[in-house]
């Protein structure tokens, strides 16, 4: 039998209900956070096979990405210990502790680390923070030819990549893929 759909998936629908209970994420529906998510699991090339979820707060998309796509193995980072605790244990309850692990660390401390530096396939990041900061340092993350994944505004909103120098980021123009953007990590 397959799998169900991730916004149909009960640990996933469990975790996310508790983290909105305790105000880690907002009042959006939880299948429809789900299934937003999804699309950073459907935009990730099917050659991926790591990828570095930028502030992943309660998880979304990171624990999405993880069950939608199994053969990726995922780095979730967060700055808050709060909410690693927290993503350490729903990756334990979701039993994916082989594919998933979680970081508590600023990103420029982890990009600076050790082994991390152009380690990664992929990076997503769905809120985490102005354009350029994401970018800047998901390209200090991701390997040349890899790809970055980032969460857009609503369609007929401004574009935010306007007049940034993305080359000098080291990214190609974004291809919008529904309610994300794909970069191809240029270096």
């Amino acid at each position: 039998m397959a799998d169900p759909h991730p916004a149909e998936h009960e640990g996933l629908i469990r975790v996310f209900s508790a983290a909105q209970r305790i105000g880690a994420l907002g009042p959006q529906p939880v299948r429809d956070m789900i299934s937003h998510a999804c699309a950073f699991a459907d935009a990730l090339p099917l050659t991926v096979r790591t990828c570095v979820d930028l502030g992943s707060g309660a998880g979304v998309p990171g624990l999405v990405i993880a069950i939608a796509r199994p053969e990726i193995q995922l780095t979730l980072v967060d700055r808050r210990s709060k909410r690693t605790d927290a993503l350490h244990r729903a990756v334990k309850a979701l039993g994916i502790e082989q594919q998933v692990s979680v970081v508590c660390a600023d990103v420029e401390s982890f990009a600076r680390a050790a082994n991390t530096k152009h380690s990664f396939d992929a990076a997503c990041a769905r809120g985490f923070g102005p354009p350029e900061f994401t970018l800047r340092w998901s390209a200090e993350l991701v390997q040349t030819g890899g790809v970055i994944v980032v969460s857009e505004p609503p369609p007929g909103s401004p574009d935010r990549w306007q007049g940034m120098d993305l080359s000098a980021l080291g990214v190609s123009e974004p291809t919008r893929i529904g309610p994300v953007a794909l970069f191809h990590v240029e270096h």
